[in-house]
């Protein structure tokens, strides 16, 4: 088995639950008593979230930079970044480590292709709607046709992310507000639609869309299992 490296803390809400289908996953195909190999380093969100939201991208490269080498050192086999948003980043993560980077986008598409869709929804925090490093890959790299919300429903998304749920906070308002946009995607043609970030999971699942979700969260853990366990 090999080692996972995670980088987490982006939020730490939703790297609690890539220890937990990590591990569960590890057990269901190795037996009841088996976990993961796995190295977490754990980064200050309040110093990321801040770099975001004020541009300095090139800092929080540093940041992420610092993290996959620290787990490199620690003899991870790969480096999973446990936030989409943070993928921005990952051609730098990927030029200053040796060891394998498993991608957010890529692993979910592999899913999404299984099923044969072409059109496809896409939530997430409002950098992973609107900037190109995310929708740029679905449909330059795997040809997806990608829609997202309307700007007023994108703020919505944003702000339920950083204010509530990478708080640990799940309120039934929010909730509704989640799925009248999965509903209104699937109206505008989605197939299917990418929980692109890795706390949306915490509040919508597969029984609140029309249409088939992909939670990123479990895909990319998944996927982790499987290089470890290939």
């Amino acid at each position: 088995m090999k080692t996972i490296g995670l980088i987490g803390g982006m939020s730490w809400e939703s790297s609690a639950e890539y220890y937990r289908i990590i591990n569960e996953t590890i057990k269901a195909r190795k037996g009841p008593l088996y976990s993961a190999k796995s190295l977490m380093y754990t980064v200050n969100f309040h110093e990321v979230e801040r770099m975001q939201h004020t541009g300095e991208w090139e800092k929080a490269g540093e940041v992420l930079v610092d993290a996959a080498q620290r787990l490199e050192r620690g003899d991870a086999d790969c480096i999973v970044l446990c936030t989409n948003t943070m993928h921005k980043l990952a051609n730098v993560i990927e030029a200053a480590v040796k060891i394998p980077f498993i991608h957010i986008a890529d692993a979910t598409v592999e899913k999404i292709k299984e099923q044969g869709m072409k059109k496809i929804g896409l939530l997430g925090t409002g950098f992973t709607m609107e900037q190109d490093f995310y929708k740029g890959r679905l449909t330059e790299k795997y040809g997806l046709e990608v829609i997202v919300p309307e700007k007023p429903d994108r703020d919505t998304v944003h702000r339920i992310i950083y204010d509530e749920l990478c708080q640990g906070k799940t309120e039934r308002s929010s909730k509704a507000e989640y799925v009248r946009i999965l509903q209104d995607l699937a109206n505008q043609g989605a197939e299917g639609i990418i929980l692109g970030c890795t706390e949306i999971m915490l509040l919508v699942g597969q029984t609140d869309s029309p249409v088939p979700i992909f939670d990123t969260t479990t895909i990319h853990a998944v996927a982790a299992v499987d290089y470890a366990l290939g």
